[in-house]
């Protein structure tokens, strides 16, 4: 009998060779390299966040800060326009024996001063001339009186009125004329 040939056998493969073959097929390992990558991604983003969170709380800080200033300073413009309306007034009150055609020029140029001031404030006069229709949001009749000429017309401005922009700061007293 012939005696079988023996043929060696492929080399046995090595430790490492079996442990990557074992970590390439064990979902253990896959899970848990997973896993690994999950908490570095959640580190990550959690990171970013706080970040984010930081930025919304310093801009809504720097706002309101800006909001503060603005109401704080927001009559400045106004106050410094107004300023020399306040040195004329001083003015004319420190001169000594004052004729009364002095006060009365001091005081027009003055009022012309104030009228000025205002104006460039966007403060205006509401003085609707006689005739005009009544408007509620801008009058308030006072009176109301019988007239020829059609129902809730001004007949006489009482007190003049102001608005700043759009917006009506005292409205003007009016006589108004009755209906028929």
């Amino acid at each position: 009998m012939s005696e079988p040939t023996h043929t060696p056998a492929s080399a046995a493969p090595s430790e490492e060779e079996l442990m990557a073959a074992q970590a390439a097929t064990d979902p253990l390992a896959d899970a848990q390299a997973e896993l690994a990558n999950l908490k570095a991604q959640n580190t990550d983003l959690a990171d970013q966040y706080l970040r984010a969170q930081a930025d919304v709380q310093n801009a809504r800080r720097r706002a309101d800060d800006e909001i503060a200033k603005a109401r704080k300073f927001a009559v400045e413009g106004f106050a410094d326009s107004l300023l020399p309306v306040l040195d004329s007034l001083e003015a004319g009150l420190a001169i000594p024996n004052v004729t009364i055609e002095q006060i009365r020029e001091g005081s027009e140029a003055t009022l012309r001063q104030l009228k000025s001031a205002l104006e460039r404030n966007k403060v205006l006069a509401i003085d609707p001339p006689a005739g005009t229709k009544f408007d509620p949001h801008h009058h308030q009749a006072i009176s109301v009186v019988p007239a020829e000429q059609e129902a809730n017309t001004v007949v006489s401005v009482l007190q003049k009125g102001y608005q700043i922009a759009d917006r009506v700061l005292r409205p003007a007293l009016v006589t108004v004329t009755a209906p028929k």
